[in-house]
């Protein structure tokens, strides 16, 4: 029997490139300068970044590392526990919890130095009964202001702001809503919800207010009021239906070639044989799948969303775009690579499946979903590469 490798050894190998069939590259130059872009289309409000779900799957702890660095100071995570782990690394930041407020949660809030957004009026007595017992701890207000999702209605927010017998322990240092249909600019629900909102926020006088993430930024300075909430715009994912933003690539993920095959005219390619080659081919078969967060639904026959969306993906290599071949399978896609040189592309190259050159909202669009999912999907088998910011200034924050 073989010698079994030392513990560091295995360690050593493992985190070396060869371990990985796919990588993924985060820019974090490009996730400040997105940062700072979303401070300047926020006018007078401050800017604050939303790091939940592991900043969008990109990595909240390098990620945040770098925002705090260039001045954010207000930062919106989904779970206590998500602010518990991201405490250390933004020291005097407000962390906002905006889900799973239920008691036993308050134990992690006041320990981590969290802000809880309370979403309801069970939580707001819950929360208010716990600080009377022991001390104050501030906390944010939701307000549903035509979602139906998460928030207290405009008149209970109404009856709290004007009630002067209302608990001790319930001292609001924000109170905020979110816009349902902001990503279509001309959609009457984002007049309405403005016009809902404001009546909240002339009554807590003094409390700053918050209504905008990404999209939310982009309808203009009505909708600011002192905090906007960006998302997926920091990441380099598209916010509205229409228009560009000045927003940077920020992730590149990539699949490695494990073997490039020779297939003939009338084979077929992958599960199910959904499709029939109409040309003699060459196959890059490469180290990716819905595993990795690579979505069944791109794959360029066999599902049901081809019906639709007439496209699947295409993976992007030395200049060029590979039509992803089949289905995608659990670890392994096919990218047709015939319309390359043949001497362009080797077995261990890499191809670009969302970046710099494939566009996010591209590929989630062959999806038949957004930028948000393919993100938020990403698997553990990337070797993640990240790219540090270049300098220490700091922005608006």
């Amino acid at each position: 029997m073989a010698e079994l490798l030392k513990v560091d050894e295995i360690d050593g190998a493992i985190a070396s490139d060869d371990g990985y069939g796919a990588r993924l590259t985060v820019d974090l130059d490009a996730l400040v300068s997105n940062w700072r872009s979303c401070c300047a289309m926020s006018g007078n409000a401050r800017c604050a970044a939303v790091v939940k779900a592991d900043a969008y799957g990109l990595g909240a702890v390098p990620a945040v590392s770098a925002l705090y660095e260039a001045g954010c100071r207000d930062l919106f995570v989904a779970t206590a526990r998500e602010g518990a782990e991201l405490r250390r690394h933004a020291p005097n930041a407000r962390i906002y919890v905006m889900n799973c407020m239920l008691p036993g949660i308050e134990t992690i809030c006041r320990a981590a130095e969290l802000v809880p957004v309370l979403a309801s009026m069970e939580q707001v007595a819950w929360w208010s009964a716990h600080c009377i017992e022991v001390n104050d701890h501030p906390c944010a207000l939701q307000v549903d202001t035509g979602m139906n999702r998460l928030g207290v209605t405009v008149e209970d927010a109404l009856d709290l702001a004007g009630d002067v017998s209302r608990p001790a322990g319930f001292v609001p240092v924000l109170v905020m809503s979110h816009l349902a249909s902001s990503d279509d600019p001309d959609h009457p629900q984002n007049a309405a919800q403005l016009e809902r909102f404001r009546r909240v926020a002339d009554a807590f006088d003094g409390v700053e207010a918050s209504l905008a993430a990404s999209a939310g930024i982009l309808l203009g300075p009505d909708y600011h009021f002192d905090l906007t909430r960006p998302g997926i715009a920091l990441y380099g994912g598209r916010a509205a239906n229409r228009g560009d933003t000045p927003l940077l690539a920020v992730a590149t993920a990539e699949a490695r070639i494990m073997t490039i095959r020779q297939a003939r005219a009338g084979e077929t390619v992958s599960y199910g044989a959904t499709v029939e080659l109409s040309r003699d081919s060459r196959i890059a078969v490469c180290s990716i799948g819905y595993a990795d967060g690579y979505l069944r639904s791109v794959s360029g026959s066999g599902v049901p969303l081809r019906d639709v969306v007439g496209n699947g993906a295409s993976g992007w290599i030395n200049g060029q775009a590979a039509p992803v071949l089949g289905r995608v399978t659990m670890d392994i896609t096919a990218f047709d690579i015939t319309d390359l040189p043949a001497d362009s592309v080797s077995v261990g190259d890499f191809i670009e499946l969302f970046g710099l050159n494939m566009p996010l909202d591209d590929v989630a669009h062959a999806a038949g979903t957004i930028g948000y999912e393919l993100l938020t999907s990403l698997g553990k088998r990337y070797r993640r590469h990240y790219i540090r910011p270049q300098s220490e200034s700091s922005g608006h924050g």
